[in-house]
């Protein structure tokens, strides 16, 4: 049996009383940490001192792990950041796949005479009539045959840069046209008249930059009157129409004809040959 003395000192003492062992008790600090076998009024006294309770906190792992993920967050959304500058596509990139997107749906909106049964089918014979006035060969066919019948040493110097023009225009237009390989539109029917293994390719529309090359060469060169000069502008601007009804281009391909057609001429002006000229090139071949 136990003494008073022991009783008392149980009550009083300022340490918990951990357990007892033949008769010999044992005392533990409050600042050394109790075991799970150790009685629970303990557990529960020490938890609620609140030195205790906040050295627990601060070593918690919750929190441990919170500040870790802040952390992490942080750098994460530093690194999303940059990895966001350098993913962005650029402006030009987003316009240019605008552009396209308006294009091909206008194209096929404006393609009304691919086939016969389109909307404007029956006028398809008008349009092929139109594409065939802008080809190269009866413009190559026809120039040549001026120059040859020509008598006056004028009237050969304009049909002979016009057939050097003509030539110049289906080699720059066969050189962009194998460099772009841009199919031509899904709806499209192959049914043109002499092509040439470039001419799958769309862009850009070699009848948009004869017609516009020939028509500023014909209204800067030839003396007509001022319908005939409408005519040549009305024309021009149907052969580039047709590309766009007969579903043989896109939009893009024949404004990129009008303006590659109009900066031709210019590069024709610049070679410009005099039968002299061209005498003298002869001589010197020869």
């Amino acid at each position: 049996m136990p003494s008073p003395k022991a009783k008392s000192a149980g009550r009083s003492g300022g340490s918990p009383v951990l357990g007892s062992s033949n008769g010999r008790f044992e005392f533990m600090s409050l600042t050394k940490p109790l075991n799970r076998s150790s009685p629970p009024h303990l557990l529960q006294r020490q938890g609620s001192d609140p030195t205790t309770a906040r050295l627990r906190a601060s070593e918690s792992p919750t929190r441990r792990r919170g500040s870790n993920s802040s952390t992490g967050s942080a750098s994460g959304q530093g690194l999303s950041e940059e990895d966001g500058i350098r993913l962005n596509p650029s402006f030009i990139r987003v316009a240019l796949s605008s552009l396209l997107a308006i294009d091909l749906w206008l194209s096929k909106r404006l393609g009304v005479c691919a086939c016969e049964d389109s909307s404007w089918g029956s006028m398809r014979p008008l349009m092929k009539l139109i594409e065939i006035s802008g080809h190269g060969i009866p413009w190559l066919a026809g120039t040549a045959y001026c120059l040859y019948k020509s008598d006056s040493a004028a009237g050969q110097e304009v049909m002979l840069n016009l057939l050097l023009g003509l030539l110049l225009d289906l080699i720059l237009v066969a050189i962009v046209k194998a460099v772009v390989r841009r199919r031509r539109p899904a709806h499209n029917r192959m049914d043109m008249f002499a092509t040439f293994s470039v001419d799958r390719y769309s862009f850009p529309s070699g009848h948009a930059t004869r017609a516009a090359m020939c028509g500023r060469f014909l209204l800067a060169h030839l003396v007509l009157a001022a319908p005939l000069r409408v005519l040549v502008l009305l024309w021009a601007g149907l052969v580039g129409l047709s590309r766009v009804m007969l579903g043989r281009h896109n939009v893009t391909d024949v404004l990129f004809g009008f303006w590659m057609g109009y900066f031709q001429y210019n590069l024709v002006e610049m070679l410009w040959l005099s039968p002299q000229t061209l005498q003298g090139l002869l001589g010197q071949l020869a």
